[in-house]
């Protein structure tokens, strides 16, 4: 009965081509969004750095035990310095120990006086006030200098008032609204009449460390050391302590413009509208990990300073388009090597200006996909620069098949002789005919249905015809050489390449529980579909069938995807390994093969069959909020697709492509699984910019790694691709500057 059905499918009423190039979807309007940048600012070498501040002026200026620092140069993706601040050289000889702002003008505090450049320099009031370490305004040139024993009311030279220093002083604060000063120590918050000086305790604990106002100076945000509290100033209450948090050992708290910024000692984080945080931590956006003062910058920024420096995050707003143009020349300026989409690698702590243009095992998977983003792009608008982008990567690709002497074989990656790679990958590097070439071999089947798919793509989009004969010559040659050579791909040693093998043996030779024997099963049927409807030789439909009709392929890609996992006991070790846990590099291939799969299908019944079992994979797939998967499950159901997940992917995906070294498993905030099949270790993934970089090949549920800042990737395959992909999909509308944001 199974049987009949599966013929019934397979010899239903055949169907030629794609379907129209614009899907029914109700598409996102490319409005303008916040985005964030990291500026960073590191010493010379560690400092015992206090506070920092900005002036009305745009001066930062960061105060330390060495006395005072400032800013100089620095621009996103390039650092700049934390310089003696000699600007004023009386104040070098001066030691500070405060630093403050009055309307807007730096205020300092040394053992003497409390002084500034500001008001022509007339401010300097004698304090009296031993070991003198916190100064605070108030209102009428009014401050109020705490020392080791005591704490005095001063205005132009005059003791207004005095009171004894709580133990343990750690900060003073001023509200206006209420002319009453707080006063925090580490186990009390005290409240201080601005007329007479005296203290009232509000409240006592244990681990205090930090506060500031909020709700209008209502009420005040409390840090601990293991989380924050809101303390009622009208009715004297504390709220229940906060722990869940990205870090709990609250260094700093600022609220700036209605957001509470809370700084820790791994790192700083903002509380959002929905109680969940953004988290700032690891050096894509901090020189340093501790977070000893937090800040308002000049512009709107936010400033963080650490012992090892002072970052400055950076706020814009722009829509999908312009990060997208971004995106276009970080790719042009940094990753093109040989025509190649590359990464940039051998850089020195994140220094751009220092990396190495690298090859990959994957040069033709990852340029692949940056062609057909580009392929997109000439599609949506037939821009010119899109355009000689596909030719140039294009060429890249059709030597990768001409450098060796195997006839349809694409060749991993090429590079010029003498390279010392070769030395440490002999097996993989060989001589080409020209001395000065050397090609890689043993490639893989990641590579293959990458390269189908961009021809594919091409072929389709593209209406330049040079660029569409030879995308369709080169899909022709590569899947002549796999129906020949009885679906493998084979190298130039007269073998199999390890994993570029289709041939039914090798693929049922799987349980079916093991993900390669669906994986490889919809990949060989994607790509044999392709070359069919761009070459209409037989051949290719014929072996498509045979696989499907007589070796099962076509239930093989049906088997739901709960159903893959760990391969039954008594399977052979090769199996065993391939199922140890779920492989994500399996569903880039998975979701490349799709467009080839449900686009170019031979008849309306197997499309119905791609369709859901395209479905299905998405449906399990969902929980990782990728971008890229979201936009392909649009093929199938352009009105169900997580278009909300999608565009956050895009939003949230950081400017800063540097592979920064990047840590999460210690968060509080953040619910932790118990070890499964799938490497799902938190219920929630986290957004891109709080992770290391990675490629949609990789799990986005990893919480730690990176590589210290020695690499950049492209944003080429990464975001370029999703983005132009659902450009063209008419899932993302061109840019709409005066609509209001809908996410």
């Amino acid at each position: 009965m199974l049987c009949l059905v599966i013929a019934l499918i397979i010899n239903a009423c055949q169907t030629k081509g794609a379907d129209g190039n614009v899907s029914k979807a109700a598409a996102y309007q490319d409005v303008p969004f916040e985005q964030e940048v990291s500026v960073k600012y590191p010493f010379e070498g560690p400092k015992e750095a206090l506070k920092v501040r900005a002036d009305r002026n745009g001066v930062i200026q960061v105060l330390t035990e060495e006395g005072l620092f400032r800013t100089y140069g620095g621009a996103f993706l390039y650092p700049g310095r934390l310089v003696k601040d000699q600007t004023y050289r009386a104040l070098g000889d001066k030691t500070l120990r405060d630093l403050v702002l009055y309307q807007e003008q730096l205020v300092y505090l040394d053992s003497v006086a409390v002084l500034s450049n500001a008001w022509a320099g007339k401010l300097f009031d004698l304090h009296g006030v031993a070991g003198a370490k916190i100064v605070c305004p108030s209102e009428r040139f009014t401050f109020l200098v705490a020392g080791d024993d005591l704490i005095r009311g001063i205005r132009s030279n005059d003791i207004l008032w005095e009171t004894s220093t709580p133990k343990e002083l750690l900060m003073v604060k001023y509200h206006p609204a209420s002319k009453t000063h707080y006063v925090l120590s580490k186990t009390a918050i005290f409240s201080l009449d601005e007329e007479e000086g005296a203290l009232t305790n509000l409240y006592s604990g244990n681990g205090l460390t930090c506060f500031d106002f909020i709700d209008e100076g209502q009420k005040i945000a409390v840090g601990t050391e293991d989380g924050y509290f809101i303390f009622d100033l009208s009715t004297n209450k504390a709220s229940t302590k906060n722990s869940q948090l990205p870090c709990p050992a609250i260094t700093s708290i600022k609220n700036i413009d209605g957001s509470l910024w809370i700084g820790s000692e791994k790192g700083a984080f903002r509380e959002r509208k929905d109680g969940s945080y953004d988290y700032y931590f690891g050096e894509r956006w901090l020189v340093g990990q501790e977070v000893i003062d937090i800040a308002k910058g000049p512009h709107g920024e936010v400033l963080f300073l650490t012992d090892q420096g002072l970052s400055k995050l950076e706020f814009d707003t722009h829509t999908l388009y312009e990060k997208a143009m971004y995106f276009e020349d970080q790719v042009r300026n940094r990753h093109i090597r040989f025509g190649f989409n590359a990464s940039l690698g051998n850089m020195e702590k994140g220094n751009v200006a220092s990396g190495m243009l690298k090859d990959s095992d994957n040069d033709g998977l990852w340029t692949a996909m940056y062609l057909a983003g580009q392929a997109f792009r000439y599609g949506v608008n037939g821009d010119d620069e899109a355009l000689e982008n596909c030719r140039e990567s294009l060429d890249a690709m059709e030597r990768l098949y001409t450098i060796n002497p195997v006839e349809g074989f694409p060749s991993r990656s090429f590079n010029r002789s003498g390279y010392e790679k070769h030395l440490a990958d002999p097996e993989r590097w060989q001589r080409s005919d020209h001395p000065e070439w050397d090609w890689k071999a043993t490639t893989s089947s990641d590579e293959a249905i990458g390269h189908v798919f961009a021809f594919g793509v091409l072929a389709e989009v593209v209406d330049e015809p040079a660029i569409r004969k030879k995308a369709i010559q080169l899909l022709d040659a590569l899947m002549q050489h796999v129906v020949d050579h009885d679906f493998y791909l084979v190298d130039y040693d007269g073998n199999p390449t390890l994993w570029g093998k289709w041939n039914p043996d090798y693929v049922n030779g799987f349980p079916p529980m093991v993900g390669d024997r669906k994986l490889n099963s919809s990949n060989i049927i994607a790509m044999l579909q392709t070359a069919y409807h761009f070459t209409q030789k037989e051949i290719y439909k014929d072996k498509a069938f045979e696989l499907m009709q007589d070796h099962g392929y076509l239930q093989n890609l049906m088997v739901p995807m709960e159903n893959i996992g760990k391969a039954e006991d008594g399977s052979d070790e090769w199996a065993a390994m391939l199922s140890q846990s779920w492989n994500h590099s399996d569903d880039e291939m998975y979701f490349l093969g799709y467009w080839g799969l449900y686009r170019y299908a031979f008849n309306d019944s197997l499309k119905t069959q791609y369709g859901s079992a395209i479905k299905d994979h998405w449906e399990a797939e969902r929980p990782e909020k990728d971008g890229l998967w979201n936009i392909f499950s649009a093929l199938v159901s352009p009105n169900d697709y997580d278009q909300e997940e999608a565009i956050w992917y895009l939003k949230q995906y950081p400017m800063d492509l540097i592979d920064w070294t990047m840590v999460n498993s210690h968060r509080k905030d953040i619910v932790i699984l118990d070890k499964n099949f799938r490497e799902q270790a938190t219920a929630k993934v986290l957004p891109p910019d709080e992770l290391r970089i990675r490629r949609h090949n990789a799990n986005r549920f990893a919480l730690d790694g990176g590589g210290e800042g020695k690499a950049e990737y492209s944003a080429g395959d990464i975001w370029l691709l999703p983005y132009w992909m659902g450009r063209y999909l008419g899932l993302i509308s061109g840019p709409e500057a005066n609509v209001k944001n809908q996410y």
